[in-house]
C-alpha cells in the first residue's frame, strides 16, 4: 500500500490495530482504504485527502452514540472557549427565529449594549453577508473575533422603517454562568446556566448566608463534571455524590461529599425542566437522593453518559463516551432523567376554545443511537416533539421584580411557594 492516502489512514489507525491484533480489523481497514483511494482517484471533482479522512473519522464515530464524535480544530477551540467562559466578541445572546438571527438580549455593559443593540433586533447581515444563509453556529463564529476588531451588523428593528447598520467593536467577553437575586425575607435565588470552570466560585460568591435557596438548573445543558461535583459538595456533608461505571478501570470513579466548607442546612428547592441535562442532572439527582432538596418542575433530559475529550495531533479532538454515571441510590438517569418531587405541567397560553398540548422537549431518548439505560428502564413512549417552537426572550432575572417572575414563570412560582412553606408557622389549634 504505497498510496499516500492509504499510508495516512493506516497511521491514524495503527495503534488501534496493534492493540486489537485482529485480522478482521486489518481487512476492514484495507476495505476502507480502498474506498478512500478510489474516491480520491475517480470522483468527479478533486477532493483533499484531509477532507476525506476527517469525513471517515466522523462517520466512524457517529455510529456509536449521539455524544461521541470527531471535533475538527475549529470546533475543538470553540468547545474550549465555552468551558472557559471568556472570548472576544460583542456580548449578545442570540437565537434563530424563522431563518433569521434574533437578539435575545445584549449583556450589560457589553460592546453590543453600548452600540445600541436591543433585545428583539433581527440581525439581517453580518459584514454584508445575509444571515439567512447561516446556521446559528456559523453566525456565532462570525460575531466573535479578536479584541479590538469590529463587525458591521445590519439590523431590522420592530417599529423602525427599513434596515440600518450598526458597527460594533469586539472586546473580551466573560460569560456569567451564575446569576443571583435576593427574593426577600432572607431567601435567595441562584441560577446556573452552564457548568464552566468558574461556576463553583461564582455560586459561592452569590450565596449571602440565605435562610432558604431556590436553585435554578432549567435549560442547563451540563458542562464540566468536576464543577457539578463541587457545587453538589457545597450543600452535602457526606456520602456519594455520583459514581461512574465503565469497562475501563481508570474511568470508574466515585465522588464523595465532605463536611468542610458545606453550607448550613437551610431549605433548598431545585428547579428543573426538559432542558436540564448531564451535569445539571448530577446536581439535581445528588441533592434529591440525599434528601437535601425538593426538586420541582419537569422531567429532565436524561443524559447519563460521560465523554472523554482526547486532543489529536492535527489540532482536533476525539469526543468519546467512556462511562455512565449513577446517583447515590445506584440509579442511572440515562434516558430516564431525574423525576421531580413536585411535577409542574406547563400550560401554554392559547386563544379561547383552542386546545394546546403541554409543551414537550427533545430528550436523550429521542436522539438516534442513544445508549440504553443499563437497568433496562425507559421513559414512556411518546411522539417526538416538533422542533419549530422558538424560545421566548428570557426575563432578566437580576432586574425583574419577584412579582413579575411569579406571574410569568409557573415553575419559579411553585418553587418559591414551596420554599416559603418551610417558614410558615402553623397556627395553634
Amino acid at each position: 500500500m504505497n498510496h499516500p492516502l492509504g499510508k495516512s489512514l493506516l497511521a491514524i489507525f495503527f495503534a488501534t490495530v496493534c492493540l486489537a491484533d485482529d485480522d478482521a480489523l486489518y481487512q476492514e481497514l484495507d476495505l476502507l482504504t480502498d474506498v478512500l483511494v478510489t474516491v480520491e482517484r475517480d470522483y468527479v471533482q478533486e477532493v483533499e485527502s484531509k477532507k476525506l479522512i476527517e469525513g471517515a473519522l466522523k462517520g466512524l464515530l457517529s455510529n456509536l452514540d449521539p455524544h461521541s464524535g470527531y471535533l475538527d480544530s475549529e470546533h475543538f477551540r470553540e468547545m474550549q472557549v465555552q468551558t472557559k467562559g471568556e472570548f472576544g466578541g460583542l456580548g449578545i445572546e442570540i437565537t434563530m427565529k424563522e431563518g433569521v438571527i434574533v437578539v435575545i438580549a445584549p449583556m450589560e455593559g457589553s460592546p453590543a449594549e453600548r452600540a445600541g443593540i436591543k433585545a428583539g433586533d433581527a440581525i439581517v447581515k453580518i459584514d454584508g453577508l445575509f444571515t439567512k444563509d447561516l446556521n446559528l453556529m456559523d453566525a456565532v463564529k462570525k460575531l466573535r473575533g479578536p479584541k479590538g476588531t469590529s463587525v458591521l451588523l445590519t439590523i431590522h428593528r420592530k417599529g423602525t422603517k427599513g434596515l440600518f447598520d450598526v458597527p460594533v467593536g469586539r472586546d473580551s467577553i466573560q460569560v456569567k454562568s451564575v446569576k443571583g437575586k435576593n427574593l426577600g425575607d432572607g431567601l435567595q435565588y441562584v441560577r446556573i446556566s452552564q457548568f464552566m470552570e468558574t461556576t463553583f466560585d461564582d455560586v459561592k460568591k452569590n450565596l449571602k448566608s440565605p435562610k432558604g435557596l431556590l436553585l435554578d438548573l432549567r435549560n442547563n445543558p451540563g458542562g464540566l463534571l468536576n464543577q457539578a461535583v463541587r457545587v453538589s459538595d457545597l450543600f452535602l456533608n457526606e456520602g456519594v455524590i455520583v459514581y461512574t461505571e465503565s469497562r475501563i478501570e481508570s474511568q470508574r470513579q466515585k465522588f464523595f461529599a465532605h463536611s468542610r466548607g458545606t453550607e448550613s442546612n437551610y431549605p433548598i428547592v431545585v428547579l428543573v425542566n426538559g432542558g436540564s441535562a448531564s451535569a445539571a442532572e448530577i446536581v439535581a439527582g445528588a441533592l434529591k437522593d440525599h434528601g437535601r432538596a425538593v426538586v420541582v418542575g419537569e422531567q429532565t433530559f436524561g443524559k447519563g453518559s460521560v465523554q472523554t475529550i482526547s486532543p489529536l495531533r492535527n489540532g482536533g479532538a476525539l469526543s468519546l463516551t467512556t462511562a455512565l454515571y449513577f446517583t447515590k441510590s445506584g440509579r442511572s438517569i440515562q434516558l430516564t432523567g431525574v423525576t421531580p418531587d413536585v411535577p409542574v405541567v406547563i400550560e401554554p397560553e392559547a386563544p379561547k376554545g383552542i386546545e394546546v398540548k403541554p409543551r414537550e422537549y427533545l430528550r436523550e431518548g429521542d436522539l438516534p443511537g442513544a445508549i440504553q439505560n443499563p437497568s433496562g428502564l425507559s421513559r414512556e413512549e411518546e411522539e417526538t416533539p416538533e422542533l419549530d417552537e422558538l424560545p421566548e426572550a428570557p426575563i432578566d432575572i437580576e432586574k425583574a421584580p419577584v412579582e413579575e417572575l411569579v406571574a410569568k414563570d409557573q415553575i419559579f412560582a411553585k418553587g418559591l411557594e414551596i420554599l416559603k412553606g418551610y417558614f410558615v408557622v402553623p397556627e395553634a389549634a
